[in-house]
């Protein structure tokens, strides 16, 4: 073996033992934040405009969004956050250009509830019941809605929420447990009128 291959071959045993440190750069940063978080801001873009199809839209706008303002990235203490504020954001700006649930999608629901009578539909009323929970909550006023989708399906902190809200966290606090009195009587008289008939 030549000297200068023995020497070739030295350095690339090092270097595959001992990983040089490589510096991070910001397109580094930013494509970690995105394979760390991309689940996240879907499911928080989910969670306001209830398809799967705007949700994927919004995350991608998200994500453009972040690429935009992606010097601002190095400096934020909680990237999780930040990002939830973006894809918050952009979901409730996608969501204002939509229509809204209608009210006859929850009656539906209902009734499809009222008239699972034998064993074998027990299996559906689960998935009733979770589509007539989401139609209940998507009839909620928004300021009241979005603290509890964050709270309940993304398991959001209330500092957290306040943060992605631009409100303080007592308000969130306050909201949410609001949220959760109206859930509870319109589901009292819902499954009143199942039973009552």
């Amino acid at each position: 073996m030549s000297e200068e291959l023995r020497v070739v071959a030295e350095q690339v045993i090092v270097s595959q033992a001992i990983p040089v440190p490589r510096a991070e750069t910001e397109d580094d940063k930013l494509e970690l934040a995105v394979r760390e978080h991309a689940r996240l801001v879907y499911r928080i873009a989910y969670s306001v405009l209830r398809n799967h199809h705007d949700a994927e839209d919004a995350t991608q706008e998200t994500f453009l969004r972040v690429l935009q303002y992606r010097r601002k990235l190095e400096g934020v203490r909680e990237q999780r956050t930040w990002l939830a504020r973006i894809a918050w954001r952009t979901a409730v700006e996608r969501r204002r250009k939509g229509p809204e649930v209608a009210m006859d999608e929850i009656s539906e629901a209902v009734s499809q509830i009222r008239s699972s009578a034998t064993p074998a539909d027990q299996i559906l009323l689960g998935s009733e019941m979770g589509r007539l929970m989401g139609g209940l909550m998507a009839a909620l006023p928004e300021k009241l809605r979005d603290p509890l989708a964050l709270s309940t399906l993304e398991e959001m902190t209330p500092a957290d929420i306040a943060e992605v809200l631009g409100l303080n966290e007592a308000a969130v606090r306050s909201r949410i447990f609001r949220a959760r009195q109206i859930l509870k009587e319109k589901l009292a008289v819902l499954l009143e009128g199942k039973h009552g008939v």
